[in-house]
Formats: structure tokens, sequence, C-alpha cells
């Protein structure tokens, strides 16, 4: 397992985010070292969301600071925070069914083209040359999450395992200095919650990019995040290794059931 291995790409500090008398995030802060995976769990409605939320500028918390790479997120907008090199996949997915798989990853381009629509329309020059390169990227991505096979079909074709796959590769065409995983595996069968394991681990240890994982797989969780933030009620319960968080009696009462046994 992995260990941060330079200051943090992301600090989110005392931030306090309410709809009225609801308290979705309490003063929660944790920080995000290079290359690792951050996981946070808890019960239905305890947080998790809003705080992607937070993050990905959706919503904006009444107080607190959230950085990544020194740079102040609080009151940017989606996109612009996207620019910024965070990128996230969704618990439900969201690609577009009709086009093919290819079509999906280079939409994750989008934001790293330089030509306009005079431009692309006429498909010459420095927008063909440039569409080439995306492509090529594009084609490393498919490679790397083994989509071969399905590159040219269109995505609503797909078993739901390979579509999940496709949301994660379109994240990673955006090149993020940041990954949020929603959920990665919901809905998995257990094949395809290994294989999508793996994945998520050859991205933090050969792409070496940072991530931001929310599950309620336990088994998976444990297994691959090298720290975990409990949150309930919006409120922080506790943050640490797996091993930590597993003998925590306070984790335990709160959210994993039961009492904690003698290490």
């Amino acid at each position: 397992m992995s260990t941060p291995t330079t200051g943090a790409v992301l600090e989110f500090t005392d931030v306090h985010l309410s709809f009225g008398a609801v308290k979705a995030v309490n003063d929660v802060s944790f920080t995000v070292g290079a290359d690792e995976l951050f996981a946070v769990i808890g019960p239905n409605g305890a947080g998790k969301t809003s705080i992607f939320n937070v993050l990905s500028g959706v919503y904006r918390p009444q107080r607190g600071s959230v950085q990544l790479e020194g740079h102040s997120l609080l009151g940017m907008r989606p996109p612009a925070i996207a620019r910024l090199g965070m990128a996230r996949t969704f618990q439900n997915i969201e690609l577009f069914a009709n086009l093919t798989v290819l079509d999906n990853l280079m939409l994750g381009r989008h934001q790293h083209l330089r030509y306009g629509t005079l431009a692309a329309m006429a498909w010459w020059g420095r927008a063909r040359n440039e569409e080439l390169r995306h492509r090529v990227r594009v084609e490393e991505i498919v490679d790397f999450l083994e989509l071969e096979q399905w590159r040219k079909m269109p995505v609503g074709l797909l078993p739901y395992g390979v579509q999940k796959r496709v949301e994660l590769g379109r994240a990673l065409a955006m090149e993020p200095r940041l990954l949020l995983l929603d959920e990665p595996v919901a809905g998995m069968n257990l094949e395809e919650t290994e294989d999508m394991a793996r994945y998520i681990l050859d991205i933090r240890d050969e792409l070496r990019i940072p991530m931001i994982m929310v599950e309620h797989d336990m088994g998976l969780v444990m297994d691959i995040a090298d720290r975990i933030m409990v949150i309930d009620f919006g409120t922080p319960v506790a943050t640490g290794t797996p091993a930590e968080i597993q003998s925590n009696p306070d984790v335990i009462r709160a959210y994993l059931g039961g009492e904690a046994t003698p290490a």
C-alpha cells in the first residue's frame, strides 16, 4: 500500500455547509497527499455527496477553505474547477449512450482543445492535428482500462460494469490532478468489483493520480484505501489507516456496528 510522497494536493479545512437547520458538512477537515487513495465512508445521508459537491463547485459552503495545489476553489464554478485539474465519476452513469466508447472518452478531452468552431468544421490544419493528438491519448486510456474490444461500440449496448469503466476512462481523459470516485463499484458483481479495484490501484500506482473515493463496499475500502475518514450526520468521527478505522470504538458504534475486538 502506497503512502503520500510529498505535501498535500488537496486541503479541505474547517468546512461547514448547512441547508437551513440541517448541517450537511459540519466542520470537516482532511488532506489528500500525492499518490494517495483517500476514502470517505459513512451511512446514507452522512454528508459524503455534499463533500464531493463542495469539492466540485456545486455547493458553496458557509465557511471553511478548500484548496487544490494551492488554488482556492471556493466561489469557482464547476467548469473552472475542472480546468484546474479535478475530475469526477458519478454513481449513476453519466455517459452518452448513443456514442461510441471512443467518442465518450474524447468528450473528456474537451477542456484541452485549443481550436474554435470554424476550425473544427473545416477539420484541417491545427484542428486536425490537435484532434489526432488527443485521439492518441484516448487510445492509451482504452489500452489502460482494457476496453479494446468495445472501443467502437455504442456505450448503451455495453454491460453495466464496462460502462462504469468507460465513465472512469472519461474522467482520466481530462488528465486530472485529483480524481473523485463516487461509488465506483455500486451495482457491480464480484468479478466486476475486483476488476475495478485493480484499475483504481493502477491509477494510483502507475499514473500516480491522487483520489478521493466514496464507497459503501467496506471490503473494497479496507483493501485498497491508504487512509479513511468516517463521517456521521456531517461530522467527522475518525480518520486513519484501514487498520485504525476497523479498531476504532467510535467508528464501530457509529457505523460498522458491534463491539471492538482486541487486536
